[in-house]
């Protein structure tokens, strides 16, 4: 049976790994770290290491790619006991240059979809990451006249949604988001009575993980693509 969306007005977007690619870019320069690194641990534990230093960044630096550098370089020390070569940072500097000045790389579906379903929704994007490089990465998607409103949320927690749409003067039960988180873009919309569809991506950040149970006891509806949104509203 399809899940009933008749009341849906506005439809939300995540960014990152659901309009276009992002997290195989971290992955790719995790790697790089280790190999830089490779003479004062083992890949496995400077990943390890590396997730940790994230972690307790997070609260200081919040998400994206300048935080993620600089748990990298603090990463560096610790694990050189501060013998680690100024070179070294300079190349641990040039991987997160290299992330931000990476092409935006829509994902399959996405302008297709977005076509389609501005011609009867609103829609915005409820993103969270460094503002300036998701103001960047929107503008060269090509993507930004779909929608309506952009936010850029330091946290996507249900309070903060309850407070984007309060703001945007939007009832919860007519608002769907989309997005390839259960943590970030699912649990937190069903929360606060919204719809949601999740689009999973064929990687996930440790961080943005949550057990099976609680992903079973929520009501969202999972699609193997983008464009099979369009199969569950009325176009």
């Amino acid at each position: 049976m399809k899940a009933d969306y008749n009341n849906i007005k506005v439809i939300g977007f995540d960014a990152d790994d659901t309009l276009w690619v992002n997290e195989t870019y971290f992955r790719d320069a995790e790697q790089e770290f280790a190999l830089l690194l490779s003479q004062f641990e083992t890949p496995n534990k400077i990943d390890q290491e590396l997730f940790k230093m994230e972690m307790k960044n997070l609260p200081v630096y919040g998400y994206g790619v300048k935080g993620f550098v600089l748990s990298m370089v603090e990463m560096a020390l610790e694990l050189s006991n501060h013998t680690v070569s100024s070179k070294t940072i300079e190349k641990i500097l040039d991987i997160g240059k290299d992330m931000i000045n990476k092409p935006v790389e829509l994902l399959d579906g996405v302008e297709e979809t977005l076509k389609s379903l501005s011609r009867k929704y609103r829609l915005i994007v409820a993103t969270k990451g460094d503002l300036l490089d998701q103001e960047r990465k929107l503008e060269k998607s090509g993507l930004l006249h779909y929608f309506h409103h952009i936010e850029v949320l330091s946290e996507k927690e249900s309070a903060n949604y309850s407070k984007l749409l309060a703001h945007l003067d939007i009832n919860p039960s007519e608002f769907l988001m989309v997005g390839n988180s259960l943590k970030s873009d699912i649990l937190p919309l069903v929360e606060i009575g919204a719809k949601a569809i999740h689009v999973p991506f064929h990687t996930t950040w440790q961080h943005e993980t949550v057990s099976q149970s609680v992903a079973d006891n929520a009501d969202y509806l999972t699609v193997d693509s983008i464009n099979e949104v369009l199969n569950y509203l009325n176009q």
